[in-house]
C-alpha cells in the first residue's frame, strides 16, 4: 500500500485537528483551519454562475429518445424567478410551504431553485411513501407537519395517494399531459396546475421583495428522517446551514474549486446526501449534475452503467451496493472502467460501510486503467447537520475512518456509561439544525445543555496517543445491548461483520440476544443472488429458494464461520434465522433508502425471536453452528 500511486486531488480542512480534553472525560475535536466565507443564499451561487457562466449546464436529464435534456445556468435563473413568482401568488409562506412527492428530474430541480429563490420553504418527501407504501401512513404524517400549499408530483402514479391523504382544498402540480388527465380522474374537483403554468408567472416586485428578504436564516428546505425509530422528523435546514456547510465541503475537497464538478448522480433529493451535498456541491462551484435513472440493484444498475459509459465524472458519490455493482461491472467492461476512472478526482460513499473488498476491487480497477487509485473519502453527516460535519479525505483511509471535524465544527466525544462506556458523538457548527420543525420537545431532547446535537452514534480515536488519525466508527448507541450476562454487545461492527462475510448473499442482518445467554442474528437475504446461486428462476417462492440444498448449505457454512472467528461471547453468533418476508416500509422496519431500522424488525417479528431461540435443528429457517 505504501508504494500506491494515487491520483492527485486537493484537499485539506480536515486533515489535523486540535484536541481538548475536558475534566468530565469528554472530549473536543476542533479543525486547525478556520471556516471562510460563505453567502448568505444558495440561490447567490446561481445567480454568480448564469453571470459567469450563462450557457453552461447546471442539470440535464436522458428525455424519452435517450438525448439529454440540458438546462443551463442561465435558464435556470430565469425558470426559479418564474416559479418563485408563482409560488407567491398561490400565497405559499413558511407555514403553507411547497411539498414535491416525486423523484430527481428537472421539475423538482426547478422547484427547489425557485422556492429557494422565493424565500418559501420546500419539503421533498420520498416517493416510495406514495409508490410503495400500502396505508400512506408516514405520507400522512409528513403532510401534516408541513401543511402545505401547493403539492407537486410529476405524474399520475402519484394521484392516488394524494387524493387520499392531502385535504382537498391544497391545489396539486402536475407535469402538463398528466395534469390534464388527473384533472378529469383521480383529482376531479380539485385544482390541479400544469407545470408550465408556474414557468409562464412573470417576476414582479412582490418577488423581487420577497427574494430580497432571504438571509441566513431563511428556512429553505424541511427534510424529514426516515422515521428509523418513530414518525419521521420535519429537520429545519436553513440557508446558513446549506451555504455554511457547501463552504465545509470545499475546503476539505479542495479540487471542487478548481474546475467545474461534473456528477453523475442517482440519489434521491429527499435525503441529505443527494438533496443537500450533491445538488450543493454543483450549484455552488458552478459543476453540470446529470440525474441517474439508475438504481444500485441488479435491475437498476445498467441505467447507471449506460450513463457513467457516456458521461465521465470528475467526483464520484454513491452507496456502497451502488460501488458494488459498480466494481463488479468493470471486470468485464473496459469502456465503463475507462470513463469512470478518465478524470474522477475522489469517490465518496455514505450510508453504510463499505466492504473492504470492494473498496479494493476499485483500486484495482483504478490502477489497470489509469495506472492509479482514487482516493476514497469516508466521514460522518447527518440530516440535521446539512450533512457534512467530519471527513476523511487521506489516502490511507480505510472502511470504518470517519475522519476529522470539517473546518467551524465542533465535535465532541461524550463517555456513556449505559452503553459500555462508548463515546458518543456530538456536533456543534453553523450547519446545525436550529431544530425539528413544529416539534418543541423532540427539538429539546436533540441537544445537550452546551448545544451540541447528540447523534446516537458512537465513535473511538483510531489512535489515543495520535490524535490526527482521526476518528473510527464505533456503531449506533442506541442499538447496543446486553447478554444475560452482562456482556455488553457492539451491534453496528458485528453486523457489518455479518454482511461481509455472508456476502453476496446477505443483504442486512439484525442482531438478537437482548438479556439472552448468546447472540443470534436474523439475515435478510438478497433473492436475487440466491436465485442465482441456486440456478432457480425469478418465478420460484423466496422460502423454496431458500430452501434448496446449495442455498442451504451456503448460509451453513456462513453459521459455521462467524462461530470459528468469534472472539468471545459478544461477537460469538449461535444462531441464524434467515428471513424469507421482506422488511415492510408501512412498519418502519426498512426506510426508503433501503437501510434497515433494527429495533422496528426486532419489535415486529418478535414471535420469530423467540423461535430463533426455542427451535430446534429441524426449523427449516434456523441454522446452528457445527461448534465442533
Amino acid at each position: 500500500m505504501s508504494n500506491a500511486k494515487y491520483r492527485d486531488a486537493s484537499v485539506g480542512g480536515c486533515v489535523s485537528a486540535t484536541a481538548e480534553h475536558r475534566p468530565d472525560g469528554s472530549l473536543v475535536l476542533r479543525s486547525t483551519e478556520p471556516l471562510r466565507w460563505f453567502p448568505d443564499r444558495l440561490t447567490d451561487a446561481l445567480e454568480q454562475w448564469a453571470a459567469e457562466a450563462p450557457d453552461r449546464t447546471l442539470v440535464a436529464r436522458r428525455g424519452p429518445d435517450g438525448q439529454w435534456i440540458r438546462i443551463s445556468y442561465a435558464q435556470m435563473l430565469q425558470r426559479a424567478q418564474a416559479v418563485g413568482q408563482a409560488l407567491l401568488d398561490l400565497g405559499l409562506s413558511v407555514d403553507r410551504p411547497l411539498a414535491i412527492l416525486s423523484e430527481n428530474d428537472l421539475e423538482h430541480f426547478t422547484l427547489a431553485m425557485g422556492a429557494m429563490w422565493a424565500g418559501v420553504p420546500y419539503a421533498p418527501v420520498s416517493s416510495a411513501y406514495s409508490l410503495v407504501s400500502q396505508d400512506y401512513g408516514k405520507l400522512r404524517h409528513i403532510l401534516g407537519v408541513v401543511t402545505p400549499g401547493l403539492v407537486f408530483a410529476s405524474d399520475a402514479r402519484f394521484a392516488k395517494a394524494i387524493a387520499t391523504v392531502l385535504p382537498a382544498d391544497v391545489p396539486v402540480a402536475l407535469t402538463d399531459g398528466a395534469a390534464e388527465a388527473a384533472a378529469d380522474g383521480p383529482l376531479a374537483g380539485r385544482r390541479v396546475l400544469g407545470f408550465n403554468a408556474l414557468l409562464a408567472a412573470e417576476p414582479g416586485a412582490a418577488l423581487a421583495a420577497a427574494h430580497a428578504a432571504v438571509g441566513p436564516d431563511t428556512i429553505a428546505k424541511f427534510l424529514f428522517t426516515s422515521g428509523s425509530t418513530k414518525a419521521p422528523k420535519g429537520v429545519v435546514n436553513t440557508q446558513r446551514m446549506v451555504c455554511a456547510n457547501q463552504q465545509q465541503v470545499r475546503q476539505c475537497m479542495a479540487f471542487l474549486a478548481e474546475e467545474p464538478p461534473v456528477l453523475v448522480d442517482w440519489l434521491p433529493w429527499n435525503h441529505t446526501f443527494g438533496g443537500n451535498h450533491n445538488i450543493g456541491i454543483t450549484v455552488y462551484n458552478g459543476g453540470t449534475l446529470y440525474i441517474d435513472d439508475g438504481k444500485p440493484t441488479p435491475k437498476g444498475i445498467a441505467e447507471t452503467l449506460r450513463n457513467l459509459r457516456e458521461i465521465a465524472p470528475t467526483v464520484y458519490f454513491n452507496v456502497p451496493k451502488g460501488f458494488e455493482e459498480i466494481a463488479s461491472a468493470m471486470d468485464t467492461d473496459t469502456v465503463l472502467r475507462d470513463s469512470l476512472f478518465k478524470r474522477c478526482k475522489a469517490f465518496m460513499f455514505a450510508g453504510a460501510g463499505l466492504a473492504q473488498a470492494v473498496w479494493d476491487k476499485l483500486d484495482a480497477h483504478g490502477e489497470a486503467a489509469v495506472g492509479e487509485r482514487l482516493r476514497m473519502v469516508t466521514g460522518l453527516g447527518m440530516t440535521e447537520t446539512a450533512p457534512a460535519c467530519m471527513f476523511a479525505v487521506g489516502t490511507d483511509t480505510r472502511s470504518g475512518h470517519i475522519g476529522l471535524p470539517v473546518p467551524g465544527v465542533e465535535v465532541k466525544l461524550v463517555k456513556d456509561d449505559s452503553t459500555g462506556g462508548k463515546l458518543e458523538i456530538r456536533f456543534k457548527g453553523p450547519n446545525v439544525m436550529p431544530g425539528y420543525w413544529r416539534a418543541p420537545e423532540q427539538t429539546a431532547d436533540a441537544f445537550d445543555d452546551e448545544g451540541f446535537y447528540r447523534t446516537g452514534d458512537a465513535g473511538r480515536l483510531i489512535d489515543p496517543d495520535d490524535i490526527q488519525k482521526g476518528v473510527f466508527f464505533d456503531g449506533r448507541t442506541a442499538e447496543d445491548f446486553k447478554l444475560s450476562t452482562g456482556t455488553f454487545v457492539s451491534v453496528g461492527p458485528l453486523r457489518a461483520k455479518i454482511i461481509a462475510a455472508g456476502d453476496p448473499l446477505v443483504q442486512d442482518a439484525v442482531i438478537t440476544g437482548i438479556n439472552r445467554d448468546d447472540v443470534g442474528a436474523m439475515l435478510f437475504p438478497r433473492p436475487d443472488e440466491c436465485r442465482k446461486l441456486a440456478g432457480l428462476g425469478d418465478d420460484v417462492p423466496l422460502p423454496e429458494v431458500l430452501h434448496h440444498p446449495v442455498v442451504r448449505s451456503r448460509f451453513q457454512q456462513l453459521a459455521d464461520r462467524l462461530w470459528r472467528d468469534a472472539t468471545g461471547s459478544a461477537s460469538r453468533v449461535a444462531r441464524l434465522h434467515v428471513l424469507a418476508e421482506p422488511p415492510s416500509i408501512d412498519k418502519g422496519e426498512v426506510t426508503d433508502k433501503g437501510s434497515i431500522n433494527q429495533r422496528a424488525v426486532l419489535q415486529h417479528r418478535d414471535a420469530l425471536v423467540q423461535a430463533l431461540y426455542e427451535g430446534t435443528a429441524a426449523d427449516p429457517f434456523l441454522i446452528l453452528p457445527n461448534k465442533g
